[in-house]
């Protein structure tokens, strides 16, 4: 019937649909999609309804840029990081897969992931070598995917890289890959033959190869210190723009596609912008939240990450590529660890890098971002919805509200105010580099394809497995099932 559906949701202060703005308007949902906005919704007959008073509705956060499968494997790493997903609000993810064989393996991460996830996933694959190359096409006509990272950090030495387990495994798998010039360019040959988009991880090895050596002899009188400034010093942004100048005259040559990750200095943002400037390139910029409220300032080795955290001016300028549409999106780089494997030896060049991120994004860009002014609601949805959607293929089911997209929705209440901790956030990792901070602004409830799986803090146990592989839209298709 017209006016049945399975959930209404009504009463919001407003519903934040992207490019469009705020409107007072009910949702409809039914079979999973969106399938009305009403003005009045007085006489919908309504399996089970929610009443948003005081809260807005915005698109389901998705998170473009997430470690897991890494420390433990799929199986137990999907339920555990899509919980805390779940709690902060994100209803897709994308895992950024390292594999040290062919991914004709993928299938077995595909059917452990199938029944594990309470999120919605997707999967970026690592390009490691040439024979990877080969397996480009394989991934994009059987499997799915249509975006792949390259690792421009990798080589001349430092080419030690943690590959995600295989099912079943639990001993850490590390391997050595050497990322020279001509798989790079291999791999946006191969992309670009299939308009697949590239993601780029920008670092020169070499610079910070010497870097890191001249900081480590300083570094002998106090081998215990986890100064991140000497982490940052020993991996500079100019190691980012050179490789940001190389990745964009080859990206040119190929009418490539690129996407620049974990995006924090000032000197790399700049460098994306003169490529931009040049022309004949498509580029898109990601930060993550730990370059909008940490820095060098920092004093626990927690913070270490790849790249690193920079100064107060470039936390100014990524503040302000959001707010003005140079950025176009924000990742978590969530890498699920735990504080004991983080610290290494207990020193800044023995300890891991990355940390956990996922349940603290929407909290931290509500607190930090829309509550402090830095950006509005309208742009949050841009950078954590809209433009990952637009940019992964997965527009218009994902990314948006309108009728018959997906009903991935989450609501967020901008007074409710909590102090972070581990055990709020429910992930494998037993620390967060926001423990003890108070933020306002946060998730209430996250709805995936009509389903509610967290609301208020409490993720629904009988919703595990509801997550379900996101199917990447090529070719310009609307996506949307009449």
């Amino acid at each position: 019937m017209e006016n049945d559906c399975d959930l209404l949701i009504s009463g919001a202060l407003g519903i934040v649909i992207p490019k469009v703005g705020v409107l007072q308007l009910d949702i409809l949902v039914e079979d999973g999609r969106i399938k009305d906005l009403r003005k009045d919704s007085t006489n919908v007959i309504a399996s089970n309804r929610i009443n948003a008073s005081g809260k807005y509705v915005i698109p389901g956060v998705i998170d473009p840029h997430s470690h897991y499968g890494v420390f433990t494997p799929i199986e137990r790493a999907a339920r555990t990081e899509s919980r805390s997903a779940a709690i902060g609000g994100i209803t897709s993810v994308i895992r950024m897969l390292r594999l040290d064989g062919s991914y004709r393996k993928l299938s077995n991460q595909f059917r452990m992931s199938a029944k594990n996830h309470y999120i919605d996933y997707s999967i970026h694959a690592s390009i490691l070598n040439d024979e990877q190359v080969k397996d480009i096409p394989f991934l994009i006509s059987d499997m799915d995917i249509t975006s792949f990272k390259v690792y421009m950090n990798l080589g001349n030495g430092y080419n030690r890289i943690l590959m995600d387990l295989d099912p079943g495994k639990s001993e850490l798998n590390e391997c050595e890959v050497n990322v020279n010039d001509d798989l790079i360019e291999n791999i946006l040959k191969s992309c670009s033959h299939v308009n697949a988009t590239v993601i780029i991880h920008a670092e020169d090895p070499a610079i910070c190869a010497e870097n890191t050596s001249k900081q480590k002899l300083l570094d002998i009188s106090n081998p215990k210190g986890s100064n991140l400034l000497k982490w940052s010093e020993s991996r500079p942004p100019v190691s980012e723009s050179v490789s940001i100048s190389r990745i964009a005259n080859l990206g040119r040559k190929y009418n490539s596609t690129l996407y620049f990750a974990h995006v924090g200095s000032t000197v790399a943002l700049d460098a994306i912008i003169r490529e931009k400037e040049k022309g004949n390139l498509v580029t898109f910029v990601e930060t993550c939240p730990h370059y909008l409220t940490h820095t060098i300032d920092f004093s626990s080795i927690k913070g270490k990450v790849v790249p690193p955290l920079r100064t107060k001016s470039d936390q100014q300028a990524m503040w302000y590529g959001l707010k003005n549409g140079i950025i176009d999106t924000v990742g978590t780089d969530h890498v699920a660890n735990t504080l004991s494997l983080k610290q290494g030896n207990g020193d800044l060049w023995t300890a891991l890098s990355g940390f956990p991120g996922m349940g603290t994004m929407l909290p931290v860009l509500l607190s930090e971002g829309v509550n402090k002014d830095r950006i509005t609601l309208e742009r949050l949805v841009e950078i954590t919805s809209y433009s990952a959607a637009k940019i992964f293929d997965m527009y218009p089911l994902k990314g948006t509200i309108m009728k018959g997209s997906d009903a991935d929705l989450t609501i967020i209440d901008l007074e409710m105010q909590k102090t972070v901790t581990p055990d709020l956030l429910a992930s494998s990792s037993d620390y967060t580099i926001y423990d003890g901070w108070k933020l306002t602004g946060w998730p209430v409830t996250t709805i995936v394809r009509g389903m509610i799986v967290m609301d208020d803090g409490s993720v629904d146990e009988n919703t595990l497995g509801h997550g379900k592989l996101i199917p990447r839209i090529r070719g310009g298709g609307t996506g949307i099932k009449k």
